[in-house]
């Protein structure tokens, strides 16, 4: 990235080629945010000094130009519909206000409720499904219909059996069945209970939150941690604690919704920049420093960059490096939100950081949850003593909300250390490594049929952009229909027109999973002309042929069988 000075950002140090010589200087290198002496004397990053690209592939310009009039056209019928209501013609099912409360303040706002009326609800059926089985690599669902519409729905008293899970964030496969591995998690339920019924100011801090924050420390290499009950509570409770009036907040576009909470909660200024536009964000930066706050003219107090580092919608990974380099050259502080990559990403599963190979202590405050990675609930700030310990004490959810389930703590506790090997096997390991190999082996076969697909190359998340949104609904319909679960995602969570499909991978996929869904989703690609990828042609994936993908090899001999 360049910069007014003509310096160059990579891995989290700003380089300035007028002065440096060689690759790397002989005195005071620093490399990834690790002195030199360091590096020599620990294991070598597992990525280097390059940043990492992503590419958001557009379709063709008729895929747009139809999925604005898919919506055009449902506007208009809704609005048909609303008249008819009006008049009484056809019954309205919609919440109302009552006639006597005509002349009130309405708590119902009918207009903002438009597109949920009479868009949303006519593909509800495609969200809310009930699952009644452990979410491992397969998972039962009950089957519910609906007489009116999608109003309302009925079971029916039948389940679907052995549906193939692709939408759980079950990214190590620990969300399993009891075997004897939960024995410690047992043992937790009959020795403590299954509550604390006390938040930790009071009387609900345990011998077993203390474990576990300490072994969380332990695992991100970092001086404290403090754990919380709730993940979106961690975010939206404990961002408003560490600024406030007279604060800049620098926030990624694409933040979670408990991100955005949380900076509002603050009473801070709030400016977005573009997600993962380190030229952006940079910009922003130096007009605060230099205009200061409105008005006034005054320095910013304090100015917090807020990023995620897997973004769960796009499945990109945050370009960390040269956010960091941002951070130092311009004194700002750096909140990183990993409910996605911790545990998942980088070689021992520590998250983004150790993905980029960056030192501790180039993140301000880390942020994570319990929820995706390590099968359980709840979330964590980790970093610098101070910085926690003021957490601790000034924290929302320390003071209101009831502890952490010590279930929960032992159940996080058992994958801690799964993942880092003190059970004395190398499981976790092995878990991470084939979680790898799944998404590459998956996400290079979508590509091969032709779908246009969003995010990293390392991210667990697949995002598959189908854009219209009738077939974003038949997509998701179709594949339940082959028993096949999988999260379909539309407007408001997404732009108007990048209605997608998510697929979540697991290292507890098996190739023959695996090659089962693609063999579906390829053959409903053709059926639903989904598959807009200008540069690839379109055809059926080399399924599973007695090879092993094991092996980085076997993926470049696999290929696409030919077109008849």
């Amino acid at each position: 990235m360049a910069n007014p000075k003509g310096s160059a950002v990579t891995n989290g140090t700003v380089h300035n080629p007028k002065t440096q010589h060689s690759k790397w200087q002989s005195t005071g290198c620093v490399k990834n945010g690790i002195p030199k002496e360091a590096q020599q004397n620990s294991k070598k990053p597992r990525f280097f000094d390059k940043p990492i690209f992503e590419s958001y592939p557009e379709p063709p310009l008729y895929v747009l130009v139809f999925t604005y009039m898919g919506y055009g056209i449902g506007t208009l019928f809704g609005y048909l519909r609303d008249f008819m209501r009006n008049w009484g013609i056809e019954k309205c099912n919609a919440a109302v206000e009552r006639e006597e409360q005509k002349d009130f303040v309405p708590l119902y706002q009918d207009f903002e409720n438009f597109y949920k009326r009479n868009l949303y609800m006519r593909i509800r059926d495609s969200w809310t499904q009930t699952v009644c089985s452990a979410p491992g690599p397969y998972l039962d669902i009950k089957e519910k219909v609906s007489d009116d519409y999608n109003w309302t729905f009925r079971y029916t008293g039948r389940v679907l059996k052995d549906v193939i899970n692709m939408g759980s964030y079950n990214y190590l496969g620990l969300a399993s069945k009891y075997d004897e591995s939960m024995k410690t998690v047992k043992d937790a339920l009959e020795e403590y209970g299954v509550g604390v019924a006390s938040t930790r100011h009071e009387m609900g801090t345990l011998d077993k939150h203390k474990e576990l924050e300490e072994l969380m420390a332990k695992f991100l290499n970092v001086e404290a941690v403090m754990i919380f009950g709730m993940g979106f509570a961690t975010n939206s409770m404990n961002i408003p604690i560490l600024v406030g009036k007279g604060c800049l907040i620098l926030s990624d576009e694409l933040n979670h919704t408990s991100i955005i909470l949380g900076a509002r909660l603050s009473g801070a200024t709030i400016r977005p920049f573009k997600h993962n536009n380190v030229q952006n964000l940079e910009k922003l930066l130096r007009e605060a420093i230099i205009n200061g706050q409105p008005r006034t003219g005054r320095a910013w107090k304090k100015i917090l960059i807020l990023v995620e580092g897997i973004y769960s919608m796009e499945g990109s990974i945050v370009n960390l490096p040269q956010i960091v380099a941002l951070k130092k050259k311009y004194k700002a502080y750096l909140y990183m939100d990993e409910a996605h990559s911790i545990g998942a990403t980088g070689s021992s599963g520590k998250g983004i950081r150790e993905f980029f190979g960056l030192a501790p202590e180039d993140v301000d405050v880390y942020m994570g949850t319990f929820t995706k990675s390590f099968a359980a609930s709840g979330g964590y700030i980790a970093g610098k003593k101070e910085i926690v310990d003021y957490v601790r004490i000034h924290s929302h959810s320390a003071t209101y909300a009831t502890s952490m389930s010590p279930v929960i703590a032992a159940q996080i506790i058992r994958c801690l250390k799964l993942i880092m090997g003190e059970d004395g096997n190398l499981g976790g390991l092995q878990r991470i490594q084939q979680l790898t190999k799944n998404i590459k082996y998956f996400r290079e076969r979508l590509i091969e049929m032709g779908f246009i697909i969003y995010g990293n190359d390392y991210s667990p998340i697949i995002p598959v952009l189908l854009y219209m949104p009738a077939k974003v609904s038949a997509f998701g319909r179709h594949l339940l229909k082959k028993k096949i679960g999988v999260v379909v995602v539309g407007f408001p969570a997404t732009a108007l027109a990048e209605g997608r499909a998510r697929f979540c991978l697991s290292s507890a996929h098996t190739k023959e999973i695996l090659d089962e869904v693609l063999e579906v989703v390829d053959k409903l690609g053709d059926l639903l002309n989904v598959k807009y990828f200008p540069l690839k042609k379109s055809g059926r994936p080399a399924l599973s042929n007695g090879k092993s993908f094991d092996s980085e090899a076997s993926f470049d001999e696999m290929s696409v069988e030919p077109e008849t």
